[in-house]
């Protein structure tokens, strides 16, 4: 048995052109492995494939080419199989309005062949907070609670690998950190997590391992840490005593931003410059410092970094 959660191979989507608009090619000659257990995020920007790739997963877009593998199971051999060890949250609320919650979840596993004595309803309305709710109208919930009750339908059949798109996208914080409690505690109990998200913080605090799809190929992947760590450039922030002088003379490759309140933020590339060369500088200008810190480059920098070296390289 393989350590992958997901195994694809050469995946490649490409869609008919319609009239005089040619074919678009979503995504293209995808390579991606995604371990057991982990929690993986799938990032890009806006038309990058990441919703085409989790509709491949989803059995609900037919690929042109390549192979997809979920928990073991090929995707053209043991469709079935494949699509039971996976269940998707998806970003739409595409609930039926005359549905309760607890009756959308029994048909939900109803669908998916789970027994009657074997559906967990009661169980998962209780993790989704929606044991008071259960019997209310689903056109009568908030928005909050839909998607709660996404989060639901997608466990009904106790997948293996548990597939979030968007899953934060216009919620409260209420609902945001109820989600990442309960996407812990599954990921605790051995699921694997795929997560979609704009947040980029929250890929940072939650992904063992990300991927970046960039015009329907796959830019990188990497762990998190390791690729916060390709950010060659650290800031040295400095608050003076009084006021700072107009000019100072820096290390060369230093650039500074003032920022309110006096604040001077030294922008330099860590495998060139050290904080103690700036520093000395700042003394040898008659710089009284009141405090001093620095900040790390975190995943928005490495996002943009990638996205806008991938489109120097297509231009």
């Amino acid at each position: 048995m393989t350590d992958n959660a997901i195994e694809i191979s050469g995946l490649t989507k490409t869609y008919a052109g319609s009239g005089s608009e040619p074919p678009k090619t979503a995504l293209k000659d995808v390579d991606l492995n995604i371990p057991r257990g982990s929690i993986f995020g799938l990032l890009g920007p806006n038309g990058a494939g990441k919703s085409t790739l989790i509709n491949v997963l989803a059995g609900l877009v037919v690929k042109s080419a390549g192979h997809v593998k979920i928990w073991g199971f090929d995707q053209d051999v043991n469709p079935r199989q494949s699509r039971a060890a996976i269940g998707v949250m998806p970003q739409e609320l595409n609930l039926d309005p005359f549905f309760t919650p607890r009756g959308s979840l029994d048909v939900q596993a109803g669908l998916y062949g789970v027994p009657r004595a074997e559906r967990r309803t009661d169980e998962i309305l209780e993790m989704i907070g929606l044991t008071d709710k259960g019997d209310a109208y689903a056109r009568n919930l908030s928005g909050g609670m839909r998607r709660r009750l996404l989060l639901g339908k997608a466990l009904v059949h106790n997948p293996r690998i548990l597939v979030l798109d968007e899953p934060t996208a216009g919620v409260d914080i209420e609902l945001r950190q109820m989600l990442w409690s309960n996407v812990r505690k599954l990921n605790d109990e051995g699921m694997t997590i795929i997560l979609t998200t704009h947040y980029l913080e929250e890929a940072e605090q939650m992904c063992d391992e990300i991927a970046i799809l960039h015009h329907g190929e796959l830019l990188v992947r990497d762990t998190t840490p390791k690729l916060i760590g390709r950010i060659d450039t650290k800031t040295l922030v400095i608050q003076p005593e009084g006021t700072p002088p107009p000019d100072v003379a820096l290390p060369q490759g230093v650039t500074l931003d003032r920022r309110e309140g006096g604040i001077l933020a030294f922008n330099y590339a860590k495998t060139k410059t050290s904080p103690g060369d700036i520093l000395m500088a700042l003394r040898e200008a008659g710089v009284k410092i009141a405090d001093v810190s620095i900040e790390e480059p975190d995943l928005e920098d490495v996002f943009l970094d990638l996205t806008r070296s991938a489109n120097k390289s297509a231009a």
